[in-house]
């Protein structure tokens, strides 16, 4: 197969692109070559993409694209180019405007409004909006498609540094027998995410079977007591659990999800209860294999100790200990 990757230089593009490689395909990735290098082996097209696709790419035959993007402009022009490839387009499961109905997915959960214009927003409705026209102009413009719907994406390389907290702080839980380690909500709240080699090898499945349809791309949902543990034991750490309700954190000032002074994987209950709990039965029939999330913490740990400057989000040490006085009313 000849497939070409719009991206491949970074995290889950890259990842793809590597797949496909060891399977033996031909693979091309198109991209600025300004965030990294693509795998070796791969050939590189170098362009920016708000020029399109370069002239003698499009005069090429693929048999497959798998497509990134979140610009509309992008995805419009590219198809138009490819029009008679597979198109394998990763969307994201914020283009779903019911955020709160645990057990949804594709075809049962409303989509937001298509945004067809080119944001420069990360704004959940935005973005979502975004990849709606995306989609849109994929599921139109080519003769055959698949759509994939990630969610939180963790593993190796991963430039969020969400997951990557998790790791970091288990692994220092490691060194700390006894400490306490604070935990966001509830054990039993639901979770969900995908190893973002898992994704990138089911996405190569998708474009070699040609295959129709629309899925959500992460794994099944489990308790989130029950991920940490694997993510403990994938750092070697046993820690002491603290668990602090979603009213709680709120008080402590401590943010949701990601970026500086938050939690990652925590969300507000029950008003996300539908982000972190799609129903991923017809994924894992058409071949999704997630892994278990003790393997994807290991090797991210691994990842982490070979990249001092890798991106971890959340509450630094310090705040975190400020946070644990707090619950337990200890001065800070």
């Amino acid at each position: 197969m000849k497939l070409l990757v719009l991206g491949g230089t970074v995290f889950l593009s890259k990842a793809v692109a590597t797949a496909a490689l060891a399977r033996g395909h031909d693979v091309v990735a198109v991209s600025r070559g300004v965030s990294g290098a693509v795998p070796p082996g791969v050939r590189h097209v170098v362009a920016d993409r708000d020029a399109g696709l370069p002239a003698a790419l499009a005069a090429e035959r693929f048999d497959a694209v798998v497509d990134v993007a979140r610009k509309p402009s992008h995805v419009r022009t590219a198809v138009a180019a490819l029009p008679d490839a597979h198109w394998v387009f990763v969307s994201t499961i914020n283009v779903y405007a019911d955020e709160a109905t645990p057990g949804g997915g594709p075809g049962t959960l409303p989509l937001r409004p298509a945004v067809g214009e080119d944001l420069d927003s990360l704004d959940p409705a935005a973005y979502g909006g975004m990849k709606v026209a995306c989609e849109e102009a994929v599921r139109a413009g080519t003769a055959s498609s698949t759509v994939v719907r990630p969610g939180l994406i963790a593993g190796p390389g991963d430039p969020s540094g969400r997951f990557a907290y998790w790791v970091a702080r288990l692994a220092r839980a490691a060194y700390e027998p006894g400490a306490q380690v604070l935990a966001p909500g509830d054990p039993s709240d639901a979770v969900q995410l995908v190893d973002v080699r898992d994704l990138a090898a089911w996405l190569v499945d998708l474009a070699e079977a040609r295959a129709d349809g629309v899925y959500d791309g992460v794994a099944p949902p489990v308790p989130l007591g029950d991920l940490l543990a694997e993510v403990a034991a994938g750092c070697g750490a046993a820690p002491a659990w603290r668990w602090a309700s979603h009213a709680a954190l709120e008080a402590a000032g401590v943010a949701p999800w990601s970026g500086e002074r938050s939690l990652p994987l925590w969300l507000p209950r029950p008003q996300y209860d539908g982000i972190v709990g799609h129903d991923v039965a017809a994924s894992l029939a058409a071949g999704l294999r997630p892994r278990p999330v003790a393997e994807t913490a290991r090797d991210t740990l691994a990842w982490l100790r070979a990249t001092p400057r890798a991106t971890v989000t959340g509450l630094t040490a310090a705040q975190e200990a400020e946070v644990l006085r707090a619950l337990d009313g200890r001065p800070a």
